[in-house]
């Protein structure tokens, strides 16, 4: 009933623990993005469908992988290498799609992160993330931090999905967002250089959907001052991250050091040439 999209790049040490948790599904497709380690070789041994495609940005990339795979199945549901997906949830997907109408093109599911063992209930900032999808019925948009546009009815699951993002240890995570903040520096200058695409207030404070909201609160967040020091704050402050002891703690300073790249990078491209940054 739910077809299984996953995109990989040097995953071996992710990938199996992700596959053994959608076992379930009889149709499950890996997006590689040319591999230099055992990934290829992992996905083989789960007899699942390979397919290859070298990367440019993570918008196109995965539009590419909605478009080019051969789903067996009406519904896709995405999930990364450092994802697992429960079997309550499995089992709810299984219910809520046997009875659901044509209006419904989308579902939304909670994502429950863990750093050191803990969940990160406090200070994940974006819990919600739309994952159970037609595919002709969405595309993402927005080279880095995607941002998924669904033409349909979006509905809600009850039960979450588990993510690991420190699986592969704290320089894997840190080197991954040194990329993603040279990226998103030059998709702030991009959005500086043009009218078009600057967050709209109202969008980022009141459109029903969570995704349009958050494509707008991150234009906004990027045009206000001190925004490392408001990052650490909010996450404090208002998230309340500390409850989640001293995973929440480092979470956000890293979250913070994070935002401070995209600073200092935005400044540098401001006097330099645009070019493409690639992975």
């Amino acid at each position: 009933m739910v077809s299984i999209l996953i995109l990989t790049k040097n995953e071996e040490a992710d990938l199996p623990g992700c596959l053994e948790s959608v076992r379930w599904s009889d149709d499950i497709h890996v997006f590689d993005s040319f591999s230099s380690d055992r990934t290829p070789e992992v996905a083989r041994r789960f007899e699942v469908h390979i397919r290859q495609r070298v990367f440019d940005d993570y918008a196109t990339h995965r539009n590419a992988a909605l478009q080019e795979c051969a789903f067996r199945h009406r519904w896709v549901l995405m999930v990364d290498a450092d994802e697992r997906i429960p079997a309550a949830l499995a089992s709810e997907i299984a219910e809520r799609l046997s009875d659901t109408g044509d209006g419904i093109t989308a579902f939304r599911i909670r994502r429950r992160d863990y750093l050191m063992g803990t969940w990160l209930k406090h200070a994940q900032i974006s819990p919600f993330y739309v994952r159970l999808v037609r595919p002709e019925k969405v595309h993402y948009e927005r080279a880095v931090n995607e941002v998924l546009m669904v033409d349909g009815q979006i509905a809600d699951l009850q039960q979450p999905f588990e993510h690991f993002p420190f699986s592969k240890g704290m320089h894997h995570w840190i080197d991954k967002h040194n990329r993603y903040s040279t990226m998103e520096a030059e998709q702030v200058i991009k959005a500086r250089r043009t009218v078009m695409g600057r967050g709209s207030l109202v969008k980022a404070l009141m459109d029903s959907d969570f995704n349009v909201r958050r494509f707008h609160q991150k234009d906004l967040f990027y045009r206000m001052p001190c925004r490392p020091l408001l990052k650490f704050g909010y996450m404090m402050a208002v998230r309340r991250a500390f409850l989640d002891g001293q995973a929440g703690i480092i979470y956000a300073v890293l979250q913070s050091i994070y935002e401070y790249f995209i600073v200092l990078k935005t400044k540098e491209l401001e006097t330099t040439p645009l070019t493409s940054s690639g992975v």
